[in-house]
């Protein structure tokens, strides 16, 4: 979920070995899937090809229907699978991206209960069962842009944070959003490293965490979500960086003071509450203005300019208005 202080994990220094050359191929069932609804909105060009091009899933996970949602479809070609299931940054499973796919499979993601609690109306522990039933699943492509410089887009699977939250009932102490994440040293080899105080925590403004990007996911590229991608459960923030997006959730808690977060308490002068990807402040170790896209061509790829909110600027701007985004970084 975070940042080793190594070379090899800077956006600009990402091995070539570790890039996956350009390996398309059409998934023809999703692509058909989503076929009529995309060709209304532009997404699919005359001759029926998509923008957004899948790569296979993995054969052996478990299938996960979602009807596509075309208000949140980045325009952006995907990640290759492989890619999105073998570089990621899960440190309770280890610091090196390669590690979480190495070492997740001890992760036991059923079953699993998830409690919502705090300052609301209505507290309830959910069985995973029971999220993914609380709204029709949906397919979101979004782009997640990571602090050290390099960026994915991804085909998630779940439900709108806002679901879960309105059944809550927030009372009015409720200004905050916690997310808890699972720590038990019996399933997540990574935690006898003392890297971060664990669990791991992160939190939302309650307007950020009501915005309808904001996607409670249980699934990516068709399937349940992988272990080393936050099965079974885990929140996606698509216009903040990554470390924001808490993986493998076992509580939601309404708060009324801003919460303590991992990153921001290990490193407060490199990782802020808000954390919105923004190319006009760099870390104060590397520039946040370009990004290297994962799954292209390769290191010697040119880096594209990063957006501001990745992208995402006229669904969230709003929401710091008037706001130092320097100051609140």
């Amino acid at each position: 979920m975070g940042m080793k202080h190594t070379r090899q994990l800077f956006g600009d220094d990402i091995a070539r070995s570790e890039i996956t050359p350009r390996a398309f191929f059409e998934n023809r069932r999703r692509v058909l899937r989503a076929a009529g609804a995309l060709t209304a909105t532009g997404l699919i060009g005359v001759n029926g090809e998509a923008f957004a091009t899948m790569t296979s899933p993995d054969a052996k996970g478990q299938k996960l229907a979602a009807t596509t949602n075309t208000k949140f479809v980045a325009l952006d070609k995907v990640t290759p699978f492989k890619d999105i299931t073998s570089y990621n940054n899960f440190y309770e499973f280890g610091t090196d991206k390669a590690d979480p796919a190495h070492n997740a499979h001890t992760l036991r993601p059923r079953p699993w209960k998830i409690s919502v609690e705090g300052e609301i109306k209505n507290a309830k522990v959910y069985d995973i069962d029971e999220i993914v039933k609380l709204a029709p699943l949906e397919e979101r492509i979004y782009r997640l842009r990571c602090v050290e410089g390099w960026s994915m887009v991804i085909p998630w699977i779940g439900i709108p944070l806002s679901e879960i939250i309105k059944r809550a009932q927030p009372t009015g102490n409720a200004k905050y959003v916690q997310f808890i994440t699972l720590a038990d040293p019996s399933q997540m080899p990574g935690l006898s490293d003392p890297i971060l105080d664990w669990p791991y925590s992160e939190g939302l403004r309650m307007d950020e965490a009501m915005n309808p990007l904001a996607l409670l996911t249980v699934g990516l590229y068709g399937e349940v979500l992988p272990n080393q991608n936050g099965a079974p459960v885990r929140i996606v923030v698509p216009w903040k960086y990554g470390f924001k997006s808490a993986k493998s959730l076992v509580k939601i808690r309404f708060v009324e003071q801003q919460p303590k977060t991992s990153w921001s308490e290990y490193a407060p002068k490199e990782y802020g509450f808000y954390s919105n990807v923004n190319p006009n402040v760099d870390h104060p170790r590397w520039s946040q203005a370009t990004e290297r896209r994962i799954g292209e061509d390769g290191f010697f790829t040119p880096k594209r300019k990063t957006l501001m909110f990745n992208g995402y600027g006229d669904q969230v701007a709003s929401l710091y208005r008037g706001m130092d985004l320097k100051a609140n970084f």
